[in-house]
């Protein structure tokens, strides 16, 4: 109780972190991030958060942390010295040094990747960036590296996991969303490996029946599956892209989702969004039946989604128009002059919510 006390008081919105950012859609028009009050959005071009790339990596890196946090991915996190239990993403970074080859003394060109995956050689780090289109790829200073900010935003909205983050939340809806966000950190919250084909899921269910007390003797023949046929060691000899039914090359990297099973395996470029269908960021997703989605898409497939503050309703009251959306009562408005869509105002018809 003490603890959702706390939430509450701490939940009147976000601080105006940002103020005076460059809007990315708007460039030359917008002379910078100026936040309304409730909306996630500029007040002076009324272009989202995302557009702005409203973060820094110190932002995103606790963001993370905490969605990770309480779950089975903490190892990806680590606590913060003197941060009263507080954890961050301990996100892996990749620099790679190539000699230039020239007459005069040898100079070396450095790439630094601001997210690689975790747990890999550099080789096969390497071998999974160059599978990703190289406007995706996220090295430090490109588009690439945005394109990674963005989505980070846009799919993992902090309002999602963390009250204090919302509008306004009375103690039952700070109840209810800390509830929601345990159940999907148990239930669905996953974050993708990458691997060689064959090389994850073998390993890893040799390991789970061993603590059973079953070991590799006491294991059935393999059989084949949908996912290519195999071999007399047990070792698939083709495997399939669940995500494009593809064969994927024995030595080209894929990822696996633990939620999914470990029979399942996506080529990187697969490994996406089934509603929105952008590549899901840091590999982090959300299974719920049978597909991968991003955080954003999971969570507002559980619960209704303001179209006014993009925050997630935790009220059964609200308002649904006539084409299917959902807004908080009070935020049923004109974006000019706040007053209720449910009568004509002066303002012009882009004076509505956007």
């Amino acid at each position: 109780m003490d603890v959702v006390k706390g939430v509450q008081k701490m939940s009147v919105g976000p601080p105006p972190a940002g103020r005076g950012a460059a809007c990315l859609t708007c460039k030359g028009i917008c002379s910078g991030f100026q936040p309304h009050s409730w909306r996630k959005a500029c007040t002076e071009c009324r272009c989202s958060q995302e557009d702005h790339a409203l973060s820094s990596d110190v932002e995103d890196d606790r963001k993370m942390g905490q969605l990770l946090a309480d779950s089975r991915y903490a190892h990806l996190t680590a606590k913060v010295k003197g941060g009263d239990g507080h954890r961050v993403y301990k996100r892996n970074r990749m620099i790679v040094t190539n000699p230039v080859v020239s007459r005069k003394d040898p100079t070396f060109n450095t790439i630094t990747y601001d997210w690689a995956p975790p747990g890999l050689t550099q080789k096969l780090a390497m071998q999974y960036m160059e599978l990703l289109p190289e406007e995706r790829r996220p090295v430090s200073g490109t588009e690439g590296a945005l394109y990674r900010r963005r989505q980070l935003i846009r799919q993992l909205p902090v309002y999602d996991q963390d009250p204090s983050q919302c509008h306004s939340l009375s103690e039952a809806e700070v109840k209810a969303m800390v509830q929601f966000v345990k159940s999907y950190k148990e239930e669905a919250l996953g974050v993708g490996e990458v691997a060689l084909p064959g090389e994850v899921g073998t390993a890893k269910e040799n390991s789970a029946k061993q603590k059973n007390g079953k070991g590799p003797q006491e294991q059935a023949s393999p059989e084949p599956t949908t996912n290519g046929a195999v071999e007399d060691n047990g070792k698939k000899s083709e495997y399939r892209c669940t995500g494009c039914k593809e064969l994927v090359s024995l030595d080209s990297p894929v990822v696996y989702a633990q939620r999914a099973g470990y029979d399942k395996l996506w080529h990187p470029t697969c490994f996406v969004c089934a509603e929105c269908g952008e590549a899901l960021v840091d590999l982090v997703y959300f299974w719920k039946k049978g597909v991968l989605l991003c955080g954003r898409h999971y969570c507002q497939s559980e619960r209704p989604r303001c179209r006014g503050c993009d925050e997630l309703i935790f009220i059964e009251i609200y308002h649904q128009d006539a084409d299917g959306q959902v807004w908080h009562k009070e935020h049923f408005c004109c974006w000019q002059c706040g007053q209720s869509l449910n009568t004509q105002c002066g303002c012009s018809q882009q004076a509505r919510p956007v």
